[in-house]
């Protein structure tokens, strides 16, 4: 049998570009998709307790938080260096609380609402009476799901 050689060099072929717009445009609506964004801006310095034992909750769109602490350093000249309460993106009062379970509460369908839960982010350094303040008034908005955040604590005592 007869081969026939080739006397040539190969060349690599080219590799073709034209698709690469569109790989780049679907990664980037991956990544718009896919990224969740902070919803709320935090005015109130929280660094939440240490625990030990931690229950990881389910289903994060029924839980809605309520920030109490210290206001941020930009903040100071404006609400002073007294721990303030904030919900959503708001400093408010006490008399606040029930209009905002009840904004959320509205947010949800219907056969969900039960479900809710507040979920409080408490600063280490805040005293207890204004987080009991929190709870009466959690109490008359019939708010009785409470969790309060904590972040898991590294070592034993």
């Amino acid at each position: 049998m007869l081969r026939k050689r080739q006397t040539g060099s190969k060349k690599a072929p080219t590799i073709s570009t034209a698709s690469l717009p569109d790989i780049i445009f679907m990664l980037l609506f991956f990544f718009m998709v896919a990224t969740v964004l902070r919803e709320t801006t935090l005015k109130v310095r929280v660094v939440v307790p240490e625990a030990t034992e931690l229950q990881k909750l389910e289903k994060k769109s029924l839980v809605s938080y309520i920030y109490i602490g210290p206001p941020m350093p930009q903040y100071v000249q404006q609400y002073g260096t007294a721990p303030r309460i904030q919900l959503n993106d708001v400093i408010a009062d006490i008399k606040d609380v029930i209009p905002f379970v009840e904004s959320e509460r509205a947010q949800l369908p219907e056969q969900l609402q039960p479900f809710m839960t507040i979920s409080l982010r408490v600063d280490t350094g805040v005293k207890m009476g204004i987080v009991t303040d929190v709870k009466q008034e959690l109490r008359k908005a019939n708010a009785l799901k409470i969790n309060y955040s904590a972040r898991k604590r590294v070592h034993a005592l």
